[in-house]
C-alpha cells in the first residue's frame, strides 16, 4: 500500500519511525528535494488510521515542494505525522526520540512546527539534531506573518475580483479561530472589513466575539453563509462535493492547508466562478519565516517578504486568464517550472549553524 501511495505523486522517500520505548509512532514524508533539503512542520494528530496519517502527510509533504517553489525559496518540501493523542505522546522521551529519527535522515528534512508542535516541542527535538527550526530560539512564531501573507493575498483577489485592494467594503466569513484565523481577523477587522466568524470550539467563539464587533455562524452553516470571502483557516477537505453547491461567496482563500478535499474541486470553483486562491500560495508565510531562519535573515524581513505574496498570487491569477486554465493550474506551472530549472542549476545553500 505504501508503494502504490507514493508512486503517482513522485515522493523521494518514507520513512517510518516507531520507538515502543517512548510510544513514539511518526512518518516522514520527502517529496522533492531538487531545490534544496526538504523543510516542512511536524503534525501531532490522533489520526482514526495509519493509512489516514499516510495519505495526510504524503499530501502535505506534496504541497510544500509546490510552496517552497512557488515561494522562490531554495527549499525542497516535506512534512512529517506524529501518530497519536498530543496530550499522550507529547513527552519529553517520545520528542527526543523523534529528534533522533529526523537526525538519521542527515539533513534530507528539517523539521519545524505546525498543528500541536510549537516551539516548545522543537527545543526537545533540537536535543538530538541540528535539523530544526522553529524553537525558542529562533524567529519565533509564524502565525503574524502567515496571517499577513494571507491578507495580502485576500487582497489581491479583491483586487481582481472587484477592482479594489482596500478590504473595508468586504464580507469576510473566517472559519476557524486558530493561531492564524485569529489573526487575519484582527487584521481584517482593523482595515475595516466585516468579519463573520465559525469554530467548532465555542470558547474561542465567545473570546472573540466578547472582543471584537463580529458575527457568529454555526460551524455546519458556516459554507452557505452568505459572503465576499470563504476564509477557511482550520482543517483541510472542507471544498468538497458537499459544499462547493453550498458557498455563496465570490472569492475562497485561507491559511489552511489541503482546502480541497480533491483537485478536481478548482475547476469545479471555477465553473461557479468562485476564485480560489491556492493554499500552498497564500498561506505560505509560515515557510517564509522558517526558510529565513534556516537561510538566514530576520523576522522583519519574513514579514515583508509576505507581502510579495499578494503579488505573486496576482501574476498566477493573470497567467492563468491568459492560458484559460484555473489558478491552481497557473500556480503549479510557476512552480513546477522552477523545479525543473534546478535540474540544471544547483542552489548553493548555507549550512545551518543555528542550533549548533
Amino acid at each position: 500500500m505504501v508503494f502504490d501511495s507514493i508512486a503517482e505523486p513522485g515522493h523521494e522517500q518514507i520513512s517510518y519511525f516507531s520507538d515502543p520505548e517512548t510510544g513514539l509512532t511518526a512518518i516522514v514524508a520527502i517529496h522533492d528535494t531538487s531545490l534544496g533539503p526538504s523543510l516542512g512542520g511536524t503534525r501531532i494528530r490522533d489520526y482514526e488510521s495509519e493509512e489516514a496519517a499516510l495519505t495526510d502527510v504524503l499530501r502535505l509533504s506534496e504541497a510544500m515542494t509546490y510552496k517552497a517553489a512557488a515561494t522562490d525559496l531554495p527549499l525542497g518540501g516535506g512534512k512529517a505525522v506524529i501518530i497519536g493523542d498530543p496530550e499522550e505522546v507529547k513527552t519529553e522521551d517520545a520528542l527526543e526520540a523523534y529528534g533522533r529519527a529526523v537526525d538519521c535522515l542527515a539533513g534530507r528534512y528539517i523539521t519545524s512546527v505546525d498543528i500541536n508542535s510549537g516551539a516548545e516541542e522543537m527545543d526537545i527535538v533540537a536535543r538530538e539534531t541540528d535539523h530544526v527550526v522553529g524553537g525558542t530560539d529562533g524567529l519565533g512564531n509564524p502565525s503574524e506573518v502567515t496571517a499577513h501573507g494571507v491578507f495580502s493575498g485576500i487582497r489581491a483577489c479583491a483586487e481582481h475580483t472587484y477592482g479594489t485592494s482596500t478590504v473595508s467594503d468586504l464580507d469576510v466569513v473566517v472559519q476557524g479561530l486558530g493561531k492564524v484565523g485569529r489573526l487575519l481577523a484582527e487584521e481584517l477587522l482593523e482595515h475595516g472589513a466585516s468579519v463573520t466568524i465559525s469554530d467548532v470550539n465555542q470558547e474561542a467563539v465567545d473570546e472573540f466575539s466578547a472582543a471584537y464587533d463580529v458575527d457568529i455562524v454555526a460551524p455546519d452553516a458556516v459554507y452557505e453563509e452568505p459572503c465576499d470571502v470563504f476564509a477557511p483557516c482550520a482543517i483541510g477537505g472542507v471544498v468538497n462535493d458537499e459544499t462547493i453547491d453550498q458557498l455563496q461567496c465570490d472569492i475562497v482563500a485561507g491559511s489552511a492547508n489541503n482546502v480541497l478535499a480533491e483537485r478536481r474541486h478548482a475547476d469545479a470553483l471555477a465553473e461557479r466562478d468562485i476564485l480560489y486562491a491556492p493554499d500552498y500560495v497564500i498561506n505560505a508565510g509560515g515557510l517564509v519565516t522558517v526558510g529565513k531562519e534556516y537561510l538566514g535573515g530576520t523576522y522583519e524581513e519574513a514579514y515583508e517578504e509576505s507581502e510579495k505574496i499578494g503579488d505573486r498570487l496576482t501574476e498566477m491569477i493573470e497567467r492563468a486568464e491568459d492560458e484559460g486554465t484555473t489558478v491552481l493550474d497557473a500556480a503549479e506551472a510557476y512552480a513546477q517550472e522552477r523545479i525543473d530549472e534546478s535540474e540544471t542549476v544547483t542552489p548553493a545553500l548555507p549550512s545551518n549553524d543555528s542550533n549548533n
